[in-house]
């Protein structure tokens, strides 16, 4: 099956099930256009049990389609720019000690936690499976999706604060759990220790070298645009600049996903306020949303059919039940911890625990990160414990996080009517 025939379906299934679900369900776009999938993946299933045929040609579609490298090295760089484009730098700024303790410590505590606890968990269980590996299941599934989260705060109508804090760490704790996944898969690969001044210096490198860079590439193509007032050539800019400055940004061995974050950051803002005519933004805007709307419904489409590519036992789907709830501890753990240590000197708003725990959503990203493991027992196991934390985090937790917030600012649990507008204080 050719590219094209295979960009063909998965396109021709999105619109399909976009339109069902706008039709029918009306379920937050991402959520329905997943659940609809899911549900055609099992009714597919079902009609192939009969059909031997119908089945086979289901999998060998979804074999042709590496869906690692069709999202880490092609979907994420347009989502994460798409993302980034329309936060506001004042914002995140305001919130830089939350976010940076969240997307770094939070990151490396919760891979710790969930390693460790699915370790014990499955000494009780026939499974055998080395620490590294449960480490390597910790590191993949701790960061929280930015594709997903972007996509589901648009409908959840969180504070201001809140949504924030919840957005900044998705964009940046991804490149952070990268470079953690490398490093542990590197030990378990050569079965050599690491130092820390390694794992420093690649930290240093991916994240640290990736923000320099899409700075750089992100004020070239600011000045670029600040020198002409043609839409068409600057909405051509800034996909030259997603496009090139990835590729060019995995060749320099640098965080390619950090890299289009910052990017994104500084176009959205000081691009939009002093190289841009509202022309010019209007369309860059309608341009971005179009194309980030049309990769969310392709990728969760893709999510939603990949189930009839996994292989699941009794056992299997009870440790990936499991897995959601030892995933879930973790979570809490990550965030209860520099929350708590940051409230002596900064006002959170109410149940703020609770709600960054329930709007840490897990997506694509860990599955990608699942499916790049190399080929045995321990990597399907991981890749079910993966996708079912996946479709649990988005259907489930995606489905409620409105009315978790919902609850919280209603309540107003003693904030002031602008505190509970903005979600609580941060200040100092």
């Amino acid at each position: 099956m050719s590219f094209f025939e295979i960009i063909a379906i998965l396109t021709t299934l999105a619109a399909i099930f976009g339109f069902l679900n706008a039709r029918t369900v009306r379920l937050p776009t991402t959520i329905g256009i997943m659940t609809i999938a899911l549900l055609f993946s099992l009714l597919f299933i079902a009609v192939g049990s009969i059909m031997p045929a119908v089945q086979a040609w289901g999998v060998e579609l979804l074999r042709g389609i590496d869906f690692s490298e069709t999202l880490m090295h092609g979907m994420l760089g347009f989502l994460l720019f798409a993302g980034a484009l329309h936060v506001n730098f004042d914002d995140l700024v305001g919130q830089y000690r939350v976010i940076g303790s969240l997307a770094t410590a939070g990151v490396v505590v919760s891979t710790l936690f969930i390693g460790t606890l699915l370790w014990y968990v499955l000494a009780l269980t026939p499974v055998t499976m080395s620490y590294g590996y449960c480490l390597l299941f910790g590191a993949l599934i701790s960061p929280t999706d930015p594709i997903a989260v972007l996509s589901i705060l648009k409908s959840a109508k969180a504070p201001k604060s809140l949504e924030i804090k919840i957005t900044g760490e998705s964009l940046f704790n991804d490149g952070v759990g990268v470079v953690i996944f490398m490093v542990i898969l590197e030990i378990v690969r050569t079965g050599e220790p690491v130092s820390v001044a390694h794992v420093g210096g690649l930290l240093l490198q991916e994240a640290g070298g990736g923000a320099l860079f899409g700075l750089a590439i992100g004020y070239l193509a600011y000045r670029m645009l600040k020198e002409i007032d043609d839409y068409q050539v600057e909405v051509m800019i800034t996909l030259a600049l997603v496009t090139g400055g990835y590729v060019l940004a995995e060749w320099l061995h640098l965080s390619a996903p950090i890299a289009m974050v910052v990017a994104g950051l500084l176009i959205g803002n000081r691009g939009r306020k002093f190289a841009m005519s509202d022309k010019t933004r209007e369309d860059l805007d309608t341009f971005w949303e179009l194309l980030d709307s049309a990769l969310n419904a392709i990728l969760f489409t893709l999510l939603g059919l990949e189930i009839m590519s996994l292989d699941f036992s009794p056992l299997s789907m009870a440790l990936g039940l499991a897995a959601i709830c030892i995933t879930l501890g973790g979570r809490l753990v990550s965030v209860a911890i520099p929350v708590t240590i940051l409230k002596r000197w900064r006002t959170f708003s109410p149940k703020v625990i609770r709600i960054l725990t329930w709007g840490g959503l897990r997506g694509g990203i860990s599955v990608a990160l699942a499916l790049s493991l190399p080929r045995g027992e321990e990597r399907n196991l991981i890749l079910i414990m993966t996708y079912t934390v996946v479709v649990f985090s988005i259907v489930g937790q995606g489905l409620s996080i409105g009315r978790l917030v919902a609850g919280v600012v209603s309540s107003g649990e003693g904030l002031s009517a602008r505190e509970v507008e903005q979600g609580g204080t941060d200040d100092p």
